[in-house]
């Protein structure tokens, strides 16, 4: 089998902006309008990705999930109802909300679904910052106070990535990505996040957009301070028990498969050139879920990608 592509689902937000224009030549389903997801694999009940090329074309992933699951993905995944991951690239123009998503030990009890994400940063504008976790010294009760203040901000830790880092986001890690950075994010299939705090501003549809401060405040781990972007375990960026990302180097002639023969992988492009062996040419921001037992790809030029999995 050669590797699947889906069409993305593009998403508008007030924070977001046109940058998949002009960083990966794409055209966006609205002018003048601000984009700030794209939705790359999701199997969700509301938004199905859509397989855009070759025989499965006009098959949404959930139904490929359903009806080829072991023979598209592999073995191991007879308990998942859905496609495990839900897979992103971010356009932030603006500032996100402050928020958290709910661990899975209260996000029943919260009415919502549990999200553990890494992100991978494509792209950075110089002072470009993270928001990740709180400063040293704010407990529970000064950022409470901070909430009523409207000072939020001023209680959540700072970084200043640059292209190439990742971080891990647990649920209960607050976070917030700021203006000017575009992300890869790999995630749970999940769509629940709580906003603690939205900047004062307006939503596209010139209303306060609605905060979740009881929610958030039940979810967020007040222990997890300052933490830095991540520092790579060799080629690994990111493991837990819902994936594991890898940073993979090819030179030119270089070919990838799935690392486990009897699951898939997902292959994002960072940069170079992929071919896939039916003739199809693969570039940065491209998303391509490698099927089981599925033809390599080849780098037709010196690449990088992130190869995700699935642990055992």
């Amino acid at each position: 089998m050669q590797p699947i592509t889906f069409s993305p689902l593009y998403m508008e937000r007030v924070w977001g902006g046109r940058e998949l224009e002009t960083v990966y030549d794409r055209s966006l389903p609205k002018p003048n309008t601000p984009f700030g997801e794209s939705w790359e694999m999701t199997d969700r009940p509301g938004e199905q990705s859509v397989v855009d090329h070759g025989p499965l074309s006009g098959s949404t992933l959930g139904q490929l999930w359903q009806e080829k699951r072991e023979e598209i993905f592999g073995v191991g995944f007879e308990a998942e109802p859905h496609f495990p991951l839900l897979i992103k690239i971010l356009d932030a123009r603006d500032d996100l909300s402050i928020q958290v998503h709910p661990p899975a030990e209260i996000a029943g009890e919260l009415g919502g679904e549990p999200k553990t994400e890494m992100w991978y940063i494509a792209a950075a504008d110089p002072g470009a910052t993270l928001y990740v976790g709180l400063k040293e010294g704010i407990t529970q009760e000064d950022f409470q106070a901070s909430i009523e203040a409207g000072t939020v901000d001023q209680t959540v830790h700072a970084i200043r990535p640059k292209a190439g880092d990742s971080i891990f986001i647990p649920s209960g890690r607050l976070h917030a990505i700021g203006a000017g950075l575009v992300i890869y994010e790999i995630q749970q299939n999940s769509d629940t996040t709580y906003r603690v705090f939205d900047w004062n501003r307006m939503g596209l549809d010139g209303q306060p957009r609605q905060l979740h401060v009881e929610e958030s405040m039940s979810c967020i781990d007040f222990t997890d301070t300052e933490p830095p972007m991540d520092t790579p375990d060799g080629q690994t960026l990111a493991s837990c028990p819902y994936f594991q990302v890898d940073r993979l180097s090819l030179s030119a002639g270089a070919s990838v498969g799935n690392p486990d023969p009897e699951r898939f992988s997902i292959v994002t492009v960072v940069d170079g050139v992929l071919e896939s062996a039916d003739g199809r040419q693969h570039v940065a921001g491209d998303f391509l879920l490698m099927p089981r037992a599925g033809e390599p790809l080849t780098a037709t030029a010196d690449a990088s990608i992130l190869q995700t999995t699935i642990p055992r």
